[in-house]
């Protein structure tokens, strides 16, 4: 008979107002970027393969109000790579909180022990369930500025940055069942499948949401390229488009790109 106390050991996620964007496996990211100052090195340290790294670090810096990591270009697999003031701010409040949640389980550890071993397996059953990840590449974080009724739709507009908005179209249920107002943080999911890519600023499309940003990445696959655009205020977008449309529209690092997609590819959630 195991007489040992059960123990939780907590792997901390940060949601908060930015949506799941900081854990574990990236805070050891952001650590590695920081002692190597390079991202190959880094992923190598973690471990991650080279895409992981550069998908986390994109996906962080387009959740947080500013950049984490800032890099320089260079050879095949970048050039200089490091964390900013704020990246490093980031990490040892992440290290400091990760500390006090850590204890804070161990108080919780404590009492459940010393009362039915039962109990603490269902908590543990219960965080298991409340936990959700999503496959959807594409994770923004913004505050709604504007709301529009119809009959049977919700038109919402949400502020990313100083220059960018996306807007969504869902129905009047899911808008009752979100509570939505003027001024609320919510989070905008696009799959990259649903985003289309120009180059042209001539060519007008009906879809709502234009993202112009410069490529920082092409990722080529058997079959497509995930293309990731990096907007003035460091978040990204990610597209996935046929070889074919790489080639026929030109894409390339360093040039600009416009990532394109109808309100109804966007969906909205919220963190409990």
């Amino acid at each position: 008979m195991n007489t040992q106390p059960h123990r939780l050991l907590g792997k901390l996620e940060v949601d908060s107002e930015f949506g799941t964007f900081l854990g574990d496996t990236r805070i050891r990211l952001l650590e590695a970027i920081d002692t190597h100052g390079s991202i190959s090195q880094a992923a190598k340290n973690v471990p991650l393969s080279y895409k992981a790294a550069w998908d986390a670090v994109d996906a962080m810096n387009t959740l947080a109000d500013r950049p984490l990591v800032t890099r320089a270009t260079g050879g095949r697999h970048g050039g200089g790579t490091q964390l900013t003031d704020y990246g490093r701010k980031v990490v040892a409040m992440y290290r400091a909180l990760e500390a006090e949640y850590q204890a804070a389980l161990d108080r919780l550890s404590q009492s459940m022990n010393d009362g039915q071993a039962s109990d603490f397996q269902q908590f543990r059953q219960l965080l298991k369930r409340l936990s959700m990840k999503t496959s959807a590449r594409n994770q923004f974080a913004g505050h709604i500025v504007g709301l529009r009724e119809g009959h049977v739709d919700f038109e919402v507009r949400l502020k990313l940055d100083d220059d960018n908005e996306i807007v969504a179209v869902i129905t009047r249920d899911s808008a009752e069942t979100l509570g939505l107002s003027i001024g609320m943080e919510i989070n905008a999911l696009v799959k990259s499948s649903s985003v289309l890519l120009l180059n042209d600023p001539s060519v007008k499309t009906t879809a709502r949401n234009h993202l112009w940003g410069e490529i920082t990445r092409i990722h080529e696959g058997p079959v497509n390229a995930e293309v990731t655009l990096t907007m003035k205020s460091g978040k990204s977008v990610c597209a996935v488009v046929t070889h074919d449309s790489v080639a026929r529209l030109g894409l390339a690092v360093g040039e600009q790109a416009c990532a394109v997609f109808k309100a109804s590819a966007v969906i909205l959630c919220q963190y409990a």
